[in-house]
């Protein structure tokens, strides 16, 4: 089968750009439930949220603003169109997610693994779909394409210094806890996406 042939239609693109952001902002409700944070983008609004107490959909959706000038050189337009949208509804699931969803408490071990587990999930969808939610990870492969950096090695620094910073306003234990939650993130991603695996486009 010609690859030209199994590449994702119109409907199957926007029901990924639909569904995995609302993953996403339910990893986000239960991070900031459980007091926890994330790496990328996110980690840095999660941070302005918590130092600030601004809302934290419009801070996800500010922070990302600088990146789409990299998304377009890194990865065109059409990249960038989607992961516009997909950041723009993650923003807007993330300040209506709770007025349907009361979550009063949770376990931080739960919180980290299942959030973790969610937005990797998330995000997988949005992988395989041609697009992101913004941020760090966008500014990577530009590097990468542009200064020969590995991306991987960019995003590890970025969320060294993101976790490093949230040592500053919140508590070792979670911080630590945040870590987990970014390795079940990472493990969703490395499990179920291999090069040469997956070929729809």
């Amino acid at each position: 089968m010609k690859r030209s042939d199994i590449r994702h239609n119109l409907f199957e693109d926007a029901q990924a750009i639909l569904v995995a952001p609302l993953f996403m902002a339910f990893a986000i409700l239960l991070f900031r439930t459980a007091g926890l944070l994330a790496g990328g983008t996110v980690g840095i609004a999660f941070l302005v949220h918590y130092a600030s107490g601004w809302p934290m959909g419009a801070v996800v959706f500010a922070v990302n603003l600088p990146f789409y000038l990299f998304a377009i050189r890194a990865m065109g337009w059409t990249f960038t169109l989607k992961t516009f949208i997909s950041v723009s509804l993650l923003a807007i699931y993330t300040e209506t997610l709770p007025g349907v969803i009361d979550v009063h408490a949770v376990n931080p071990v739960f919180a980290a693994i299942m959030g973790g587990f969610m937005a990797g999930v998330g995000l997988l969808m949005l992988i395989r779909h041609k697009a992101s939610l913004g941020g760090l990870g966008v500014l990577a492969i530009y590097l990468q394409n542009t200064r020969g950096w590995r991306a991987g090695k960019v995003q590890m620094a970025a969320d060294f210094v993101i976790v490093g910073a949230a040592l500053l306003i919140r508590d070792p234990i979670g911080v630590g806890l945040s870590i987990v939650g970014a390795l079940a993130l990472n493990l969703v991603i490395l499990a179920n996406h291999k090069s040469g695996r997956y070929t729809g486009a």
